[in-house]
């Protein structure tokens, strides 16, 4: 009797000692000053320990590569592009990316010649992609470019870094951005998944759309703007260190890689894999027939999952 009376209580203690750590770990809702906590010391460690399913590729049977747009403009996807300006808080999805790049080691890819499609094989470097992020208009009168470079040489290190000046009036027009997603069905777990590939930002403002004609294809267009791509693994990190801004409830703690997992942004087509390597925009002109083709699609992609069950 006398043995259970001590495990009891080595039970009890080891309990009560648990207890008291995990209520001296929880970070208080205030900080010592009165102001709210903005929790970023669990986010490092938490960047540490992103979770990630390993599928094996024989029990993947199915796959299908989609490219979809994500516009800033719609109400859904408020949270990744405000704040426009960055505070100490919170910083917008491109900011992001943009920090994690010239203030740390993210790499950025260029994409195929004359297509969209990213080209993991080419890393672009600090110094060339200063060519890429800038503002670029077209002077009628002397017949030239207006170059305005985001990003320029820090005046003390020379590093890299992001122009102040620049970056409001750049932001204004980088309102979309391009993910390479793959949709697959995994025969381990009986349930289709998809996984956002590589993300790029799209930038309206390129020296190649400033010189293009006015009666340019949209194609030609949209292919202009694809700045470079990021692979989104390498750029989860970088996402779970950071909390979007709160959308009607300051208390609301998100990351924007839950953001982007729990899939709480809203994005349309652009096109898929096929055997003429095309999206949609380089065979389709009519709004009209570009959505009844976006939503053939996608209903595609819904059937090829119900279609596998009998009932």
């Amino acid at each position: 009797m006398k043995k259970y009376w001590i495990v009891s209580l080595v039970i009890t203690i080891s309990f009560f000692y648990n207890y008291v750590e995990a209520q001296e770990t929880q970070m208080p809702f205030f900080e010592k000053n009165g102001t709210v906590a903005i929790q970023t010391t669990e986010l490092n460690s938490l960047a540490d320990t992103i979770s990630v399913i390993n599928h094996r590729r024989d029990d993947i049977v199915w796959s299908r590569t989609v490219y979809r747009i994500i516009d800033m403009r719609d109400k859904q996807n408020y949270q990744l592009y405000f704040p426009v300006i960055p505070n100490e808080q919170y910083k917008s999805l491109f900011r992001v990316m943009l920090d994690a790049t010239f203030n740390d080691s993210l790499r950025a890819y260029d994409k195929i010649e004359r297509d969209i499609q990213p080209l993991y094989k080419s890393v672009l470097s600090k110094d060339s992609l200063k060519n890429y992020f800038q503002i670029c208009e077209k002077d009628t009168i002397n017949n030239t470019i207006r170059k305005t470079p985001l990003i320029i040489p820090d005046s003390i290190t020379q590093q890299p870094v992001v122009s102040t000046y620049a970056y409001k009036d750049y932001v204004k027009n980088q309102l979309k951005f391009l993910i390479k997603e793959v949709v697959f069905f995994d025969k381990h777990t009986s349930r289709m998944y998809s996984k956002i590939e590589a993300i790029a930002p799209l930038y309206a403002l390129t020296e190649t759309n400033v010189t293009l004609d006015t009666n340019v294809d949209a194609w030609s267009y949209f292919q202009s703007s694809v700045i470079c791509w990021f692979l989104f693994d390498e750029l989860r990190p970088y996402l779970a260190r950071q909390y979007v801004l709160p959308n009607g409830n300051d208390t609301q703690r998100l990351t924007y890689d839950e953001f982007f997992v729990q899939k709480f942004y809203s994005d349309y087509l652009l096109g898929d894999s096929n055997l003429n390597n095309r999206m949609l925009l380089q065979y389709l002109t009519d709004p009209n027939k570009i959505r009844k083709e976006q939503k053939r699609i996608e209903t595609e992609l819904l059937n090829f999952e119900q279609d596998l069950w009998e009932y």
